[in-house]
Formats: structure tokens, C-alpha cells, sequence
């Protein structure tokens, strides 16, 4: 060792100063030490900067440099100045050492200075963080040695700080980054963010700052890290997963180094937390000390407030770290998952996509790999809840002896108790969920048949069934709900003071040391301190359960079996001819499963050239569409083999098309080239369809797609790739037989835009056959024959000749040409066909497609929906004050009042456990349970307790019961009384959400929040008014305090709030690409666009890892910044009490009192701002309820009791219109103009015209569905819109042309409202054609309708409606197309029930397509763009050449027949 020349020698302690080290410890040890350190790592990271390359620097950052190197340059001159003093002096320096490695250190700082500047674009974290540590031992030593040897070593000093003054601004200007470029969102600030940045998370407040001024959106996130995409996150965890099996230890390679760091800072984090409570003690046995011997011993003065200082910044700094490493790789653990789940279900073998649905792939996804990523977020704590755990107990045993265990029983007690409570709770919310989708799926139906409900007048009906779901059932339960869980809060709240009353009972009873307040106060925050990780680690335990399950889930689904590699052999061709051979099959035999006995296919032998036209035939079942699997390679080739060369484009039979634009749809991902993509649009026949979208081939169609132009979409998708093989599986079945004769002409025929490549069609038409080069038949998986059209014909016992004289003998053309027309279409044909022909000449310079780059991340996918009615930024007082009216005023305030007064008890508890260990400590002894300070504290300790559970019960089961009725019932009517053209306009998903998301909130996580807050303001309200009651100079720090609590407190609600939106919105597309991409995996295959799709994917993912990394990171950092607020009041409030207890008489008790207090803060600060924001997010969803309860335009009202008619009212059926017209809804174009008629009591109308002529508007006008423009509807003389709704609408009858059911018996459906005896329904369904049916269901009447009834057929729907209609005997009818689902025979029947004895005296009105129905009506309605054209007898209207009626009634083919049968009435 060094020799040392001090007086003292190498003790620690200094005995001749006070509160000291000794000089040989500080400059051996301290200095020492720092120095060796940094001439360490700062050599060792020289060595790494050595590889990296040098970067260029801006002029300004030049200057920066040598201004640090010049600085550094004269403290090492003036570093070796010191030394040379200090050898030559000899005596000045206890030890010598710190002297000889200063300028060596320094050197090595000097050229890490410079490499780091110019390779890296971050600071030196070695040189940031060496100063302060530095610094700060210098500053020890300089006190130690001018307070030792003031008169000797004044030089020594002096030139020590030369060393300093120069080295502090270097280390200033090193906090600067070395990268001065202007930063933008396209890399993350965390590249140049510098050490302190990072352990403050000060790279996030530009961000803040800007959240706090705009509303954020996606472009302002900043990027990921590279090693964040998901790209990379995700081949880490293949290359894993390749090495090891195990799915656990994969993912700890992947992702686990980050997490074992974690764990340590979370272990110290544990050890410093449970350094607080011992340095209370030490401060309060100081002070109790000082005041029994009043001044004699000075020992432990000044460290002691520092020192708790030192521990609060160290634990924030360290806790935050760990959270924040905790929630990265979490969100690593997921991305990782999800792209392997991902990359892994593109190349699922048949026999695991037959076993797996796609529902189960995706919840492998959302589900499982979410709970491996929640489990990252808190699983560490199954490590340190059990080290928390012991280190509370061997410190409370220090403090309280074996009594402390007596709390700690009651503790392990508990822990059943509350997991008997949760068992319950989640027994009650199971049920709940159950009423709530009972109502959710009446409320979807309601919205679904809205328009049947208005025009039968049935509003009343539907509230009472969603009421009595909601009221009777959902509302009842939830008050259950809300009394547990009133009673889980309070055992929560009250089981930590039972244990520690229970503790300090047992041991003022048998405890022989008086509890003093340096025992009792860091006894209670231990006590405090335990309640943590006890409530976690239940919750930790089934995490872990949960996270085991899913991760043998996902390791079956990653190990599953995969294709078969050498299904197929590519053969690699620079150039294909016309001629040349595209696809072989030898011998190919093809099985589904392994476990399959008979193959599928069996000994295929099928070769296709280059412009070769394949046609494959056979019966259903016969293994057509296997064979295109196949070629393909979906399937499992078990013998043979399978050349192809060039690739592959594929039309499957039931086409898949994407969530995107049609154009989109076509392109697949190849760039795009208008002349070659006009063309295929062309020769599909889309052209006329684009132009009807309302976007042309931009607009978005949802997975489902757009009925019959869906095939098409999947054809012109396969022709645009320009492949050299084509595979088309019945490509022409779902098409009208003149689009697929054009298709066939234009595309694949030998004319057609194919014609150069080799095509495969499955088909079933034979009206094409002969323009195919080869036929394939094939029958059970073999091909029974093949060959060319010509030759299969020649053979008498050929099948396809079969098939073909079969055919078209029978006159059943398949290929459904008009016989009529086929010289026209001959005609047109030739004409075509030259213009093809041109085409084709085209067409060979026509390449291959190329696959378009790939959009960048921020820029990814539209989200293709409409605006929803959303506000931005903060939610207005009015949507509080709203809700408070609903939940009662009275209850809120009395709730506020416990809760205050909880509170006020808990302080009082506090003060009588300070006069109780005054008294202990001017006793000397325990008054065991007699003392009247510590039955004080027994009784307060109880009233917290019950006051609690009030508080608990007034805000959930009275506030936010009667919210939650009040609320719904207001929107639910509000939205019954909306008119139709709302329902029309809005998206019944939206209504829907309000009805279960938002009404959910409301019901369950509103009042928890509310009463988080409520909780947490007046806990930090007691703090501080303890704190400034006992010590009023507190109150001055109070001030800048709360401006800077302010100030980041809206600085974190603004930019938060916007980040929970933007992850909300981001995280969906995951789930909809998966789904999609799971749909049409073969067809992804066929086009080999896996990596296309992985890509997509991973963008996907990453859009919402962009958005998800900065709302963990908000929370840390608002809670440094909060922490730090915390740490400088536990600061502020020791220094006061060491302070007053030097200058008055403060007893131990007071302090002990003031700063348990005061320990608390941080937590409960940190918790009101995050309560507040909760509140704030989760009280928009009153605001939408208000809206839609408050805002919307209802109808006219449903009676006016001055204009009630008489109960007989129509008593005639006479409807008169007077220049009547109308619009749907204001701004739009009359739909009705001017129409002026009458209609005689008991007459029969036909109404008809082109479409879009204004036919149902007529009807819907009579409901008042439309309310008239200018003009009146008179009914019996009566002007129907002076009348109420209801009173209108239970006087007409109506059969609709959708005819809506609901879930429910029949009888519920032919009479909702339930005026009606049975008989009455059995003679209507008799009428109506059903009863003979109904009879035969067992029940009867009361056999259950399935949702939208959907367990009947289209007619028999339709004549339930007509049962309706008779059974409320009305005098005006209308029917809109009643008979359109039904076949001919019913339909003639129903005409029979029209014009027979039942409707003999009731005036009709009939809409119809079939024109037959309304041949036989009184008069005929000819209405033409709104207007009447025609308005007389069918018999008029059709002997005048010129009517349109006529001219409808030829295109049907009626007139003949009618112009016969007038002819044979004349001659009779």
C-alpha cells in the first residue's frame, strides 16, 4: 500500500474533524480511485472508437472541438505543474498517487475527447459522468485539507482548482452532442441524446412542448431505432428459434440481455427503497437523542437530509430505467412474435392450415403474444416481490422484534381472502358480459330493422326489450359488482392498518424497549412499503400461469410442420419462346394430408407449352381445383414430379381480394403502367363498374368486395402480372354470359391478351371448348383422358364428346347465349376481334411486371373510413358537470365529504401515533394497551376504515348506478326518435360502439377513476398542509413547486392523451392485414409474394410500435420530473426539521411525523396527475353519449293529443296528394315534384318506373318518412302532417320490399306490441300461405326466429310480413315489391289473397318489377324522375303507342299476350 504521510494514517472516520474523512482515505481511496477508473475505460473505449469510421463535422462543431481540446490541453499543464510542486514539496500530499495518474488520466480524456466527437454523434457518457463524481470529491478533499493544514498547502489547493477551472467548461461544452444536424422525425433523438438525457428522458420534451401547443399526429413520433423494426426483431428470433427449440429460451437470447440488466436495476432499486425507512430512523434517533442530552452530541448533523437526497435521485433515476427496459422489451418480445407468427403462417403445410382455423392464428397473435409482452412489463416482480417481501421483514424485525411478524400473519392471511374476492368479482363480470352482449345483440338488431320499427310504429315495443335487458338484468348486476368491489378497495385500503395496529398492539404488550418515534414511523412507511408487492404477486402468479400456456401454444404453433420444399422445381429460363415447355408433371401423385390413404390426384402426366390455351373439365369433386393446388404447391406431392419455369399468376374460384383500393387489388404490389393496366381493365369489362364507385378505381372495397366484379377484380389482377404460366379456376362462372363471352374474347380466348402465355382454365361451360389447344377430364383425381378438342370429339365413347352432345341437345346451352341474337353477336364479334388483333401485335412489347418499391413507414396504409364525430384536446367542463347531474349531486358531494374526512382521520391517526411515542419516550416505558394516545390511534384507524368503504359504496353503488341508467336511457331514446336518414347516413358499427364500448366505460371504469382522483387530491392536499402546519417556512417552496407541477402536468395530459389515440388507431391495421393475408395465403403463394407481405406486415407493426414507444415513455418521463418534485420536498422538509430541532424545541415525534409525510409524496403526486389524465380519457366517452343524447334532430313528435283522429280513422281509404313535393334530407335535389292525385277509396294502384323514377320515395311519403317540401297528403280529408307519428303510422300498413325479422318466437314477430289474440295470428298466417308450416314446427307460435331470420327463406319471410299487414286490418295497404323473393306459384296465390274478399273494401298501393303483379289493378301509376307521366287504366296505357307503360310492358314480353287476350274478349 501507499505509504501514507497524514497524521491519522488510514482510518476512514477522521477523529480530529468533525464529520469527516480522513486526508489519506480521500486522496488514496476517493481520488484515487476515480482517476484509475476513468484512465480504464477511457483507454478501453479508445480502443473501440479506433474501427469506426470518422464522420464529417460541421464548421461550428470544428470549433466546439478545439475549444474542449485546447481546455483540456491547459488542465493538463496545469496537472503536471501540480505534480512536479508535489514532488519536489514532498510533505504537501498524503498520498502521491492521485498526483501521478491526474495527467494521465487527463491525456487519455484529451484524445477519447476527440475521437469521440469526430466518429460518434453522442457524447462521452465515461467523461460525463467522471466530472461531477469529481467534482464533488475534490470539494470533500479541499474542506479536509484547508481545515487540517490551512497555513502549508494554500499553493496546493489553488493549482488543484487551476486543474478544475479549465476541465469544467470542457466538461460543459461535452454535454453539447457532437452531431449538430438539424434533427427530423426520421431517426430517433435517442441516436445523439446524451446520458443525462437518456436518465431523464429529456429527449422526449420537444415532443411535449409540441403536444402542448398543437394536437400531435403520426408525423411528429420520432422513428424507431434500427434495432427496434420489426424486420430485425424478428430474424433475431428465427435465428434463435433455428438454434434452440425451447420458445422461452429463444426469446431470452432474442431480447433477454436489456431484461437481465433490468433485473439488477431492480434489485437496487429494492435495496434503496428500503433505505429510506432506516435513514428516517437514523435522523430520528438522532434528533431524540439530541434533545434527551440537549446539544452534547453532535454526531450525525449534516449528511443525513443529503443523504436521503442522494437515495431519492438514485431510486428515480434507476426505477425509471427499469421501467422503461421493462416496457421496450415488451414491446420487442410482441413485434418479434407477431412476425414470426407471421412469416410462419405463409408457410403452414395443408395438414396444419386444415387444423388450425384463422381465428385461432390471429388470437395466437393478439392474445398470447400480448401476455408475453404484459409479462414482460411486470414479471420481474416475481423476483423482487419476494426480496421486497424479506427485506421488509428482517428490517421490521429489527425495529419491532418477533412482534412485527404478528402483522405480517395477518398480512399472509389476507392474501385468500382477497383471491376469494377476485374469484367473485370475475364470476359476476362473467355474467355481466353476458348482458352486456344480450343487449349489444338487441341493439345491433334494432339498428338493423330501424326502418321496419318506424313504419310499423314499433319504437315502444324495442325500448321495453333493450330496457328490461339493460334495467332488469345488466343494471342489477352491476350494483352487485359495485359492492364488492366497494369491499375489495377497503380491504385493500384497510388491511396495511390492521397489520400495523396489530404489530405495535403486541408490541407495547411484551416489548420491554419503549416504541419511541424513531421505531414507530419507519415501522409504518415498512409497513407501507410491503402493500405493493403483496397486491402484485397474485396478479403476477396468474400472469405467469397465463404466459406458460401461451407460450407452449405458440412453441406447437412455431415447430408446426411446414410446405413440402420440393413440391415443385423451378427452372431457371432467361427467355421463354413461343413453344417452349412451361409446366411439366411426370407420374405426379398429390395427397391433402399425410394421413390420407387414396391421393387426391394420382398419376397426373400433364405438360403446357408457351401460348398454349389447357382447358380442365369434370364433374364436382373431381379434383379440378386440386390440380391448379398443386401446380401451385400447396398440396403434398407424394411421388413424381412437378418443372416449372417462369412464374405464376393465380385466379382462385372463390376470388380474394384486399381491404384496399381496387386499383391496388389489380396491381398486387407490380408498379404501376397506365396503357398495359387500361387495357386489362378493359378487357375484364370493369370499365363500367369503376365508373359507377364513387372514386373510380381509387375507392376502397372492404375484404368482402363487390359482388360479381370480385371475380373480375382476382382475372384482371392475374392478366396485370403478366406471368408466364396462368392458372384460372373457373374464373367465368361467377359472370353474366355476354361479360363472360367478352372476357373470354379479350382475355384468354386465342385472341385475348393472354394468347402468348400459357394458360390453364378450369371450366364447366362447354359453350368455349373448341377454341381451347388442350382438354384435360378429369374424374376422382385421374385424368381419364386428354387431348385437343378435335381428336376427344372424333372418339364415339369420348366423355367430353358426352358432355357436349349432352348439352346441347337439351337446348341447356351452358354458354347462355341468346338463341335470337346470335347473328349480331357474330357480327360485333368480327369487329371485335380486329381490334384485338391490333392489341396483340401490342402486346409483345409488353415485359413482365416489376414488383413497385415498397411505401415508406409513415405513408403505409389508408385506414378507408369516415369521420367520426371526435373531439380533440381537452374535454369541456360542461360534459363534467352533465355527468354529475346524472349521478346526482347530492351523492357526489357526500361522497367527496367521506373522503375528505378519511383523510382528515388518517392525519389524526398520524398525530396520536406522535403524542403516543412522546409520551412512550418521557415514560421510558410501554403503557401496553391502556394508553389513551394509542386507543386514539386504534379508534381513528377503524373510522379511516369505515369511512372508506362509505365513500366506496356512494360513488359506486348510488353516483354511477344512476349515471349509467340515466345515460343510457337518454341515448337510447334519443336515438329511437332520430329520423331514418340518420341510420342511413351514419355506420350502425358507430351507434353500436356507443351502445357497448362507451356505455361500459360509464357503467365500470368511470367511477374507479373518479375515485382514484378524488382519493389522490386529498391525499396531496393533507401532505401538504401537514408539512406547512408544522413547518411554515415549507410553504415558500410550495410556490415554484406547484408552478412546475403545474406546467409539466399539462404539458403530459396534452401530448398523452393524443398518444393513446394514435396507438389506439395504429394497432387494428395489425390485426385486419393478419386476418386478410390468412384468407388468401395460396393465392400469396401462387404470385410468391411472401416477402412482399412480410414486409407489409412488419410496416405495419412498426407504425404501431412508433407509436406505442413514446406513450410508455410519456409516463416516465412526467414521472422523473414528478419524482424529482417529490425528492426536492423530502429535501426541503429535512433540512427544516434538522433546522428547527437545532434552533426550538421540535420533538422526534413531530419530525417522524412531518417526514413519513413527506416520503409519501412522490407516490401520491405521481398518482393525481396519472388519475387525472385517466379521467380525462375515459370521460370522452360521456361526451359522445351527451352528444348523441343531446344533439341529435328528432322526428316530428309521435302524438299531439289536440289532433288525435278517432280510433275508426281511415274509415274510407281515400288518399289525396296536393302538389305535393319532397327531398330526403335538406341540400339534397327533390326527389318528388309537384305530384298531384287522388285515389278513390278502395282502388287498386299500380305504381312503376325505371329505377331511380321515385317509387319507394312515393310510399315512404305517405309514413312521413319523408317530410314534405311544399304541398299535402290528405287521408280521408284528414292532412296527415298534422297528425302524430304513431297515430299516422298504425293506420296504414305496410309490406316492405326487405322484409326484416327478428331474434325472438314468431308470434313476437308478426306482433311485437302484442295487441293481438292467437286467433287472429292463425287466421292472418292461414291467409298469408303459412299456416300449414308453422304448424309443423314443434311450437308453434313460439318457435324461436334465429337473428334477422335467417332460419326462414327469403319467400316465407316475405309472407310473414303479409300476415302482419292482415292482421291490422287497415283501409290503405301498401306493398313495395312484396312479392319479389317469392316463386310463382305463392306469387299467384298472394295476387289471389289481393284482389279477393279480405282486401275487397281496403285501397291498395303496389309497387312492382314484375309488371304482371299490377296488370290486373284499377289504374296504373307511370312515375318518370320524380314526376307523374302516365296516370290512367292499364288497358288505355297500353292501347296508346306511345306510352312508357307500353313500351315497359314490350321488354317484359306482356304485350302480346294482353293485346291477344283483348283480341279473343272482342270476338267473344
Amino acid at each position: 500500500m501507499a505509504s501514507c504521510r497524514d497524521v491519522e494514517g488510514w482510518c476512514i472516520v477522521s477523529k480530529l474533524r468533525e464529520l469527516d474523512f480522513t486526508l489519506c482515505f480521500e486522496e488514496g481511496v476517493i481520488l484515487t480511485s476515480l482517476l484509475a477508473l476513468l484512465l480504464l475505460s477511457a483507454t478501453c473505449r479508445i480502443w473501440a472508437l479506433r474501427y469506426l469510421p470518422s464522420r464529417d463535422i460541421s464548421r461550428k462543431s470544428r470549433w466546439m472541438l478545439w475549444a474542449k481540446l485546447i481546455l483540456l490541453g491547459l488542465a493538463i499543464v496545469a496537472s503536471c505543474f501540480n505534480l512536479f510542486i508535489v514532488l519536489s514539496l514532498k510533505r504537501t500530499a498524503s498520498v502521491v498517487w492521485p498526483y501521478i495518474l491526474e495527467p494521465l488520466a487527463l491525456l487519455a480524456s484529451w484524445i477519447l475527447t476527440r475521437l469521440n466527437h469526430r466518429r460518434t454523434r453522442a457524447s462521452s457518457t465515461i467523461l460525463l459522468l467522471f466530472w461531477p463524481c469529481y467534482t464533488v470529491g475534490l470539494a470533500i478533499w479541499t474542506r479536509s485539507f484547508v481545515q487540517g493544514e490551512a497555513s502549508k498547502g494554500l499553493f496546493v489547493v489553488l493549482s488543484k482548482w487551476a486543474v478544475e477551472l479549465f476541465s469544467l467548461p470542457a466538461y460543459a461544452l461535452e454535454c453539447v452532442s457532437p452531431d449538430d444536424s438539424v434533427q427530423d422525425n426520421t431517426e430517433s433523438p435517442i441516436v445523439t441524446a446524451n446520458v443525462y438525457s437518456i436518465w431523464s428522458f429529456a429527449w422526449l420534451t420537444p415532443l411535449m412542448q409540441k403536444g402542448s401547443k398543437e394536437f400531435i399526429t403520426e408525423n411528429d413520433l420520432p422513428a424507431l431505432l434500427p434495432r427496434d423494426e420489426s424486420e430485425n426483431l424478428g430474424n433475431d428470433l428465427e435465428n434463435a428459434l433455428e438454434k434452440h427449440s425451447s420458445v422461452w429460451l429463444a426469446l431470452f437470447l432474442s431480447y433477454g440481455g436489456p431484461y437481465a440488466g433490468a433485473a439488477a436495476l431492480k434489485i437496487l432499486q429494492d435495496i434503496l427503497a428500503f433505505l429510506q425507512p432506516q435513514l428516517l430512523r437514523w435522523l430520528l434517533a438522532y434528533i431524540s437523542n439530541y434533545q434527551s442530552t440537549k446539544g452534547a452530541s453532535n454526531l450525525l448533523v449534516g449528511p443525513s437530509p443529503l443523504e436521503g437526497y442522494v437515495v431519492a435521485i438514485i431510486i428515480f433515476v434507476v426505477l425509471h430505467q427499469y421501467f422503461q427496459i421493462c416496457f421496450e422489451t415488451g414491446m420487442r418480445v410482441r413485434a418479434g412474435l407477431v412476425t414470426a407468427i407471421y412469416k410462419k403462417s405463409l408457410v403452414l403445410s395443408s395438414d396444419e392450415r386444415g387444423s388450425r382455423a384463422s381465428g385461432d392464428i390471429v388470437n395466437l397473435m393478439s392474445v398470447d403474444a400480448s401476455r408475453l409482452q404484459d409479462l414482460c412489463t411486470y414479471g420481474l416482480i416475481a423476483i423482487s416481490g419476494p426480496f421486497q417481501i424479506t427485506l421488509a421483514f428482517v428490517s421490521l424485525y429489527n425495529l419491532l422484534g418477533w412482534s412485527a411478524f404478528v402483522g405480517v400473519a395477518i398480512m399472509i392471511i389476507s392474501i385468500p381472502l382477497n383471491t376469494a374476492i377476485a374469484r367473485m368479482l370475475k364470476k359476476m363480470q362473467e355474467q355481466q358480459m353476458k348482458n352486456r352482449d344480450r343487449r349489444t345483440r338487441l341493439m345491433s338488431e334494432l339498428l338493423a330493422n330501424i326502418k321496419s320499427i318506424k313504419l310499423y310504429a314499433w319504437e315502444y315495443a324495442f325500448i321495453r326489450r333493450v330496457l328490461h335487458v339493460r334495467n332488469d338484468l345488466e343494471l342489477k348486476m352491476l350494483k352487485k359488482i359495485g359492492v364488492v368491489t366497494a369491499l375489495n378497495t377497503t380491504l385493500w385500503g384497510g388491511i396495511p392498518l390492521i397489520v400495523a395496529f396489530s404489530s405495535f398492539a403486541t408490541a407495547s404488550v411484551f416489548s420491554s424497549r419503549p416504541l419511541t418515534a424513531d421505531v414507530i414511523f419507519p415501522a409504518i412507511s415498512l409497513f407501507m412499503l410491503l402493500q405493493f408487492p403483496l397486491a402484485m404477486f397474485s396478479q403476477v402468479t396468474s400472469n405467469i400461469i397465463e404466459a406458460l400456456v401461451s407460450v407452449k401454444r405458440l412453441s406447437d404453433f412455431l415447430h408446426a410442420e411446414e410446405l413440402q420444399q420440393n413440391a415443385l422445381v423451378k427452372v431457371q429460363k432467361s427467355t421463354l419462346n413461343i413453344g417452349d415447355e412451361v409446366l411439366s408433371i411426370k407420374g405426379g401423385e398429390f395427397q391433402w394430408n399425410k394421413q390420407d390413404i387414396s391421393a387426391a390426384l394420382e398419376d397426373i402426366n400433364l405438360t403446357v407449352h408457351k401460348g398454349e390455351l389447357v382447358g380442365v373439365l369434370g364433374r364436382v369433386g373431381s379434383g379440378k381445383s386440386s390440380l391448379l393446388s398443386a401446380i401451385i404447391g400447396d398440396m403434398r406431392k407424394a411421388e413424381g414430379e412437378v418443372a416449372l419455369s417462369g412464374n405464376v399468376a393465380y385466379a382462385a374460384q372463390n376470388p380474394w381480394i384486399l381491404s384496399a383500393s381496387v386499383r391496388d387489388n389489380i396491381l398486387f404490389s407490380h408498379e404501376y403502367d397506365e396503357v398495359f393496366y387500361n387495357l386489362v381493365i378493359e378487357a375484364c369489362a370493369l370499365k363500367p363498374d369503376l365508373e359507377l364507385l364513387p372514386q373510380g378505381d381509387l375507392t376502397e372495397v372492404g375484404e368482402k368486395g363487390i359482388g360479381g366484379q370480385r371475380a373480375r377484380v382476382a382475372l384482371a389482377r392475374a392478366i396485370y402480372a403478366r406471368a408466364d404460366l396462368v392458372l384460372l379456376d373457373d374464373v367465368l362462372a361467377a359472370v353474366d354470359s355476354h361479360v363472360a363471352r367478352h372476357v373470354f374474347d379479350h382475355v384468354i380466348g386465342p385472341q385475348g391478351l393472354l394468347a402468348t402465355k400459357a394458360r390453364v382454365l378450369v371450366t364447366n361451360s362447354i359453350s368455349y371448348l373448341k377454341y381451347f389447344d388442350q382438354l384435360v377430364y378429369l374424374r376422382r383425381g385421374i385424368i381419364l383422358e386428354s387431348g385437343s378438342y378435335d381428336e376427344l370429339m372424333l372418339n364415339p365413347d369420348s366423355e367430353v364428346r358426352k358432355l357436349v352432345h349432352g348439352h346441347a341437345t337439351s337446348g341447356s346451352n351452358s354458354g347462355m347465349t341468346t338463341p335470337g341474337r346470335e347473328g349480331d353477336m357474330q357480327a360485333t364479334l368480327v369487329g371485335e376481334l380486329e381490334s384485338v388483333s391490333e392489341k396483340v401485335s401490342r402486346r409483345e412489347s409488353f415485359t413482365k411486371a416489376v414488383l413497385a418499391t415498397a411505401p415508406k413507414l409513415r405513408d403505409a396504409s389508408s385506414d378507408g373510413i369516415t369521420k367520426e364525430h371526435s373531439e380533440q384536446g381537452r374535454v369541456k367542463m360542461e360534459v363534467y358537470s352533465q355527468y354529475l347531474r346524472a349521478a346526482s349531486k347530492k351523492g357526489f358531494l357526500f361522497f367527496v365529504l367521506a373522503t375528505v374526512l378519511q383523510q382528515v382521520v388518517s392525519v389524526m391517526s398520524t398525530v396520536m401515533l406522535r403524542l403516543w411515542g412522546e409520551h412512550n419516550r418521557e415514560m421510558g416505558a410501554n403503557a401496553g394497551l391502556t394508553d389513551k394516545y394509542f386507543l386514539g390511534y386504534g379508534l381513528s384507524n377503524l373510522m379511516a376504515i369505515f369511512l372508506g368503504a362509505c365513500a366506496a359504496l356512494l360513488i359506486w353503488v348510488f353516483c354511477s348506478l344512476r349515471s349509467s341508467k340515466h345515460l343510457h336511457d337518454s341515448m337510447l331514446h334519443s336515438v329511437m326518435r332520430a329520423p331514418l336518414s340518420f341510420f342511413e347516413t351514419t355506420p350502425t358499427g358507430r351507434i353500436l360502439n356507443l351502445f357497448s364500448r362507451d356505455t361500459y366505460v360509464v357503467d365500470q371504469i368511470l367511477a374507479r377513476v373518479i375515485q382514484n382522483m378524488i382519493r389522490t387530491s386529498a391525499v396531496c392536499a393533507s401532505i401538504l398542509l401537514v408539512i406547512g402546519f408544522s413547518f411554515p417556512p415549507f410553504l415558500i417552496a410550495v410556490v415554484p413547486l406547484a408552478w412546475f407541477y403545474y406546467k409539466i402536468t399539462v404539458y403530459y395530459l396534452a401530448t398523452s392523451r393524443e398518444l393513446k389515440r394514435l396507438d389506439a388507431v395504429s394497432r387494428s391495421p395489425i390485426f385486419a392485414w393478419f386476418s386478410e393475408s390468412l384468407a388468401g395465403i395460396s393465392t400469396i403463394r401462387a404470385y410468391d409474394q411472401q416477402a412482399v407481405f412480410i414486409a407489409n406486415n412488419a410496416r405495419r407493426i412498426d407504425r404501431n410500435q412508433l407509436c406505442y414507444l413514446p406513450s410508455t415513455a410519456v409516463n416516465r418521463w412526467l414521472a422523473v420530473r414528478l419524482e424529482f418534485v417529490g425528492a426536492v420536498i423530502i429535501f426541503v422538509t429535512a433540512a427544516l426539521a434538522v433546522s428547527a430541532v437545532m434552533t426550538s424545541n421540535v420533538d422526534a415525534g413531530l419530525v417522524g411525523l412531518v417526514l413519513s409525510y413527506a416520503l409519501n409524496t412522490t407516490g401520491s403526486l405521481n398518482w393525481f396527475v396519472r388519475s387525472a389524465s385517466e379521467v380525462e380519457q375515459n370521460v370522452v366517452s360521456v361526451e359522445r353519449i351527451v352528444h348523441y343524447a343531446k344533439d341529435l334532430e328528432p322526428e316530428a313528435p309521435y302524438e299531439i293529443p289536440e289532433n288525435k283522429p278517432t280510433s275508426e280513422w281511415p274509415t274510407a281509404g281515400e288518399v289525396e296528394f296536393r302538389e305535393y313535393s319532397a327531398r330526403y334530407r335538406p341540400g339534397l335535389d327533390l326527389v318528388l315534384k309537384d305530384i298531384s292525385m287522388t285515389i278513390k277509396p278502395k282502388e287498386n294502384i299500380g305504381i312503376c318506373g325505371r329505377t331511380g323514377a321515385g317509387k319507394s320515395s312515393l310510399l315512404l311519403t305517405l309514413f312521413r318518412i319523408i317530410e314534405p317540401a311544399s304541398g299535402a297528403i290528405l287521408i280521408d280529408e284528414v292532412d296527415i302532417t298534422k297528425l302524430g307519428l304513431h297515430d299516422l303510422r298504425s293506420a296504414i300498413s305496410i309490406v316492405p320490399q326487405n322484409p326484416d325479422l327478428f331474434e325472438g318466437t314468431l308470434r313476437e314477430n308478426i306482433d311485437p306490441v302484442g295487441e293481438h289474440q292467437d286467433v287472429d295470428i292463425w287466421t292472418a298466417l292461414e291467409h298469408a300461405h303459412l299456416k300449414a308450416y308453422v304448424d309443423s314446427l314443434p311450437g308453434g307460435l313460439d318457435a324461436p326466429v334465429q337473428e334477422a331470420g335467417s332460419s326462414l327463406s327469403a319467400g316465407q319471410r316475405q309472407l310473414l310480413c303479409f300476415a302482419r299487414a292482415l292482421l291490422r286490418k287497415t283501409k290503405v295497404l301498401v306493398l313495395d315489391e312484396a312479392t319479389s323473393a317469392v316463386d310463382l306459384d305463392t306469387d299467384r296465390a298472394i295476387q289471389e289473397i289481393i284482389r279477393g274478399p279480405i282486401f275487397r273494401d281496403v285501397t291498395i298501393l303496389t309497387i312492382a318489377h314484375r309488371l304482371n303483379t299490377i296488370m290486373e289493378s284499377d289504374r296504373i301509376l307511370v312515375l318518370d324522375a320524380g314526376r307523374i307521366a302516365e296516370f290512367d287504366t292499364p288497358k288505355k296505357l297500353l292501347e296508346n303507342k306511345s306510352s312508357i307503360f307500353r313500351s315497359m310492358a314490350m321488354e317484359a314480353g306482356l304485350v302480346q299476350v294482353q293485346l291477344d287476350d283483348a283480341e279473343v274478349n272482342a270476338q267473344e
